[in-house]
C-alpha cells in the first residue's frame, strides 16, 4: 500500500461522525449500539486533529441513523459532525445538536432518585453548555446536576 491509499475503503452508502474527541468515542460506540451492528464498522481513535489535539472517528456503512439518535451524541461529543454518504459522496453534513431535554441516556447518580427504583425512562434539562465542551444537566425528578464528563449513559 502506498502512502497516498487509504487503510479502510471508502463508505458506499451510511453514516460518518468525525470530530468525537478521543476520550468520548467509547460513549458514542455505546450510544449507537455497535456492538449489535450487522454491518461493516471502523472506529478509528486518537486520530491527529487540528481542532481537538486527538479525534476518533465511527464509520458505520448501510445504516443512517435517526435524528434523536445521532443527537444524543452531542452530549458527549458536541463538536461531532455528522456526515451521511450516499454513492460514496457526502450527501449531508450537520453538526449534532444537544437538545434542551435529555431521555433515556443518562442514569441518575441519586440512589435516592425514583427512577433508580421504579422502571421508568430518565430525563434531563440541559442547565449549562461550556465553550470548552462542558454540559450540565439536572435530573427532571430530583434535580441532582451532573455533567457530561462524569455522568453514567444507561
Amino acid at each position: 500500500m502506498s502512502k497516498t491509499e487509504l487503510a479502510v475503503a471508502a463508505l458506499e452508502n451510511g453514516t460518518v461522525i468525525d470530530r468525537i474527541p478521543s476520550a468520548s468515542l467509547f460513549k458514542a460506540v455505546k450510544i449507537l449500539d455497535i456492538a449489535h451492528a450487522t454491518t461493516a464498522v471502523t472506529i478509528g481513535n486518537n486520530l491527529e486533529s487540528k481542532a481537538l489535539g486527538t479525534k476518533g472517528i465511527i464509520k458505520v456503512a448501510g445504516v443512517e441513523y435517526p435524528e434523536n439518535v445521532i443527537n444524543q451524541i452531542a452530549f458527549i461529543a458536541p463538536s461531532a459532525v455528522v456526515n451521511i454518504i450516499r454513492d460514496y459522496k457526502v450527501a449531508e453534513k450537520r453538526p449534532v445538536i444537544l437538545q434542551d431535554d435529555i431521555y433515556n441516556l443518562v442514569r441518575c447518580d441519586n440512589p435516592k432518585c425514583v427512577t433508580n427504583h421504579e422502571p421508568m425512562p430518565t430525563k434531563f434539562h440541559v442547565i449549562d453548555r461550556k465553550e470548552d465542551g462542558t454540559v450540565t444537566i439536572s435530573c427532571h425528578y430530583c434535580n441532582h446536576v451532573t455533567d457530561n464528563h462524569h455522568a453514567n449513559l444507561i
